[in-house]
């Protein structure tokens, strides 16, 4: 697996203290005082300089969902870089419209609305784009957003995302979003039992709008100072927590009344990650924008996007050159985005039968690891979206400690799987960084399943004292 020739490669030791000297920390995420190295990755396994498997079960934070150098992929874009890699964005190729209409098309089967596709570069970009269609339309720059959600970290999408710790360096952020509770069951925001709250959290969203002094909304002429709720379905960086199937259904209702858009982010949970191509598809509501990214090229090229209503995106509303980069339709992006597409298209029976079978037995296998380890407060997850909550022996109160503890381990490259050295890679999150999210391939093997929770196994086992 690795990827270039011994006599031209780096030790890890140089790598590390080349990155030490001369790269900006900005730009990476070294939570680790020792951070790993890699030297190759095929399927579900990234392999170290001494052709160590790690069973990946971040994949790329949940951008790699058809598996390391899928050859399919990958062909694609070797034929573009080698037919046409650089186009200007003023000019038009096939590829790029017929990507446009295969997802449109897509769309339009599921949510029954004609709309339009946008592309840019990034997750953080294509939600940017869709707040300028929000405050070109609406006249408005303030929405509505959940505690918990992150949709990047751009100086706009900073002010949707809920962490004060992303905005505290670059000073006060006029904009910022208006956060609402996220529907957290095992942490219920409010005190509540799902069995008994009646829909507490939601029907806290409605009184919002029964008075003039919620500083918002003037019930006398019905104008929200919010036009538009801006969302994840499912929170990713706050820690894959799946909503009630009534929620956003109840919440939709709410924000059609008093006239507030529905934005959708799915550059994490679209791409079939839960079961459906959109995540949002799961709750049977249609949103008027929804974003994508990360997966939309099999995390191999900088493409992402959003999907509007035509009335939000009409060439005489959304103007030429509205929101526009150099590199927001690149040809290698198109291309490979338009082959992940096709897979969709001619997998999705496929894809729909089979996630929902191997989802249930990954989580039968965490509800096993749950009866056996006390420090397993909870287990839950839809699709391929599923989360390992750790708590202190108390079944509550969050471990972030074990699960920082258990990333490192994993990390070691010496756990065993059938006679075979081997480790795992891992990734946390949550409100308190206790909850382990849990996103492989959607091509993971029934195999490679019972292998994750053989080396979860061990890792409590080894750290759960």
């Amino acid at each position: 697996m690795i990827c270039l020739e011994e006599e031209k490669r780096l030790t890890d030791v140089e790598i590390k203290e080349m990155d030490a000297e001369y790269d900006s920390y900005g730009d990476t995420v070294h939570y680790s005082p020792d951070p790993k190295v890699f030297a190759g990755c095929e399927g579900s396994y990234m392999y170290d300089s001494n052709d160590t498997p790690y069973l990946d079960l971040q994949m790329m934070y949940s951008a790699c969902n058809f598996g390391y150098r899928n050859k399919r992929i990958n062909d694609a874009i070797l034929d573009q870089m080698n037919t046409m890699p650089q186009l200007c964005p003023k000019y038009l190729y096939d590829y790029k419209p017929m990507l446009a209409k295969k997802m449109a098309d897509m769309n339009y089967k599921r949510f029954g609305e004609k709309g339009r596709i946008h592309f840019n570069i990034g997750g953080a970009q294509a939600n940017e784009d869709a707040l300028k269609v929000i405050r070109n339309y609406t006249g408005r720059n303030a929405v509505f957003a959940f505690q918990g959600g992150y949709h990047g970290r751009t100086i706009g999408t900073t002010c949707m995302t809920s962490s004060f710790r992303y905005r505290e360096k670059y000073g006060h952020f006029g904009d910022r979003a208006q956060f609402i509770p996220f529907p957290y069951c095992f942490r219920c925001p409010y005190g509540m039992k799902c069995d008994s709250c009646n829909h507490f959290c939601v029907k806290q969203v409605a009184k919002m709008f029964e008075s003039e002094y919620n500083s918002y909304y003037d019930p006398k002429t019905g104008e929200c100072e919010y036009k538009a709720f801006y969302c994840e379905p499912i929170l990713g960086t706050g820690g894959y927590i799946n909503p009630p199937e009534w929620y956003f259904k109840e919440l939709k209702q709410i924000l059609d009344e008093h006239n507030i858009m529905f934005c959708v982010d799915e550059v994490q949970m679209g791409m079939f990650r839960t079961g459906k191509l959109w995540a949002i598809e799961n709750y049977g509501v249609t949103p008027d924008i929804m974003s994508f990214a990360k997966s939309i090229t099999n995390g191999m090229n900088p493409l992402a996007g959003f999907w509007a209503k035509e009335k939000f995106v009409a060439p005489d509303v959304f103007t030429p050159g509205s929101a526009h980069s150099t590199y927001c339709s690149n040809p290698m992006g198109v291309r490979a985005a338009y082959e992940v597409m096709s897979i969709v298209e001619e997998d999705e029976k496929k894809l729909e039968h089979d996630i929902p079978i191997k989802s249930a037995r990954f989580l039968n296998g965490l509800k096993y690891l749950q009866s056996k380890y006390k420090s397993i407060g909870d287990v839950d997850g839809i699709g391929f979206a599923l989360r390992i909550e750790l708590t202190q022996k108390d079944g509550i109160t969050p471990n972030r400690e074990l699960c920082d503890a258990m990333q490192e381990e994993g990390l070691k490259g010496d756990l065993s799987y059938n006679g075979k050295k081997c480790g795992l890679v891992l990734n946390n999150g949550g409100f308190y960084k206790n909850i382990i999210t849990l996103v492989p391939q959607l091509y993971i093997s029934n195999e490679e399943i019972d292998m994750a929770i053989d080396l979860f196994d061990q890792l409590f086992s080894r750290l759960d004292k």
